[in-house]
C-alpha cells in the first residue's frame, strides 16, 4: 500500500492558462523541511483506452499527433462525455473503429504522466468485436485503422512504430492480466 499522506503542502495556486482541452496550474508549495517551492502541471480530464483484441491480435489506429509532429500508431483512446468510463469506453471504440464490443474489461488505472499531470486512464480489453460505421470527430479524420497479430503488435513496439506509453503500459497490463 503507498502512503497517501501529502509530502509537499500547497501555499497557493493559481491558474496560469486555459483553454477547452486543458488548465495549467502554477502552485506555491512548501517542502517537508519546511523550504519554498515552485510546481507547475496540466490539468485534464481523464480518459480511456481500449484494447480491442480479436483472436490473436489488435485493432490499432494510427493518426497524425500535433505535439509530436508525426503519425502515431495506438490503441484507441480518448476522453468523452460519459456516465461512466465504461461507458466512454464503448464510445471511443466505436467512434475510432466503427467496433462494437459484446464484452468489456476493466484492466486497471493507470496516471498517465504523474509528474505533470494529474490526468488518468482506465484500460479495457474489449473482446465480441462486431463491425459497424466509425463515428470520428472532425479532429480525426486523417485516422487509420488495422488489425495486427500480437507479434506484429510486439515488433511495432520494439521498431518504434509504436511509441504511445499508455498503449505500451496497457499492453503491459493485457499480459499481466494473463491474456499473454
Amino acid at each position: 500500500m503507498t502512503d497517501t499522506q501529502p509530502v509537499v503542502r500547497r501555499v497557493s495556486s493559481q491558474i496560469v492558462y486555459r483553454n477547452r482541452w486543458m488548465t495549467v496550474r502554477e502552485d506555491q508549495i512548501e517542502y517537508p523541511d519546511g523550504s519554498p517551492g515552485l510546481y507547475g502541471y496540466v490539468v485534464r480530464p481523464d480518459f480511456v483506452l481500449v484494447i480491442p483484441q480479436e483472436g490473436d491480435g489488435f485493432h490499432i489506429v494510427e493518426e497524425y499527433r500535433y505535439p509530436i509532429g508525426r503519425r502515431s500508431w495506438s490503441f484507441p483512446q480518448g476522453t468523452a462525455e460519459a456516465a461512466t468510463s465504461e461507458d466512454m469506453a464503448h464510445r471511443e471504440l466505436r467512434e475510432e473503429t466503427g467496433l462494437r464490443a459484446a464484452h468489456l474489461r476493466h484492466l486497471g488505472r493507470l496516471d498517465n504522466a504523474h509528474g505533470m499531470t494529474d490526468q488518468a486512464l482506465d484500460v479495457y480489453l474489449a473482446t465480441g468485436l462486431t463491425e459497424g460505421g466509425s463515428e470520428r470527430e472532425h479532429s480525426e479524420q486523417d485516422m487509420r485503422q488495422r488489425w495486427v497479430s500480437r507479434a506484429e503488435f510486439e515488433r511495432m513496439m520494439l521498431d518504434g512504430s509504436i511509441t504511445d506509453s499508455s498503449s505500451v503500459a496497457a499492453y503491459t497490463l493485457w499480459v499481466l492480466r494473463g491474456h499473454g
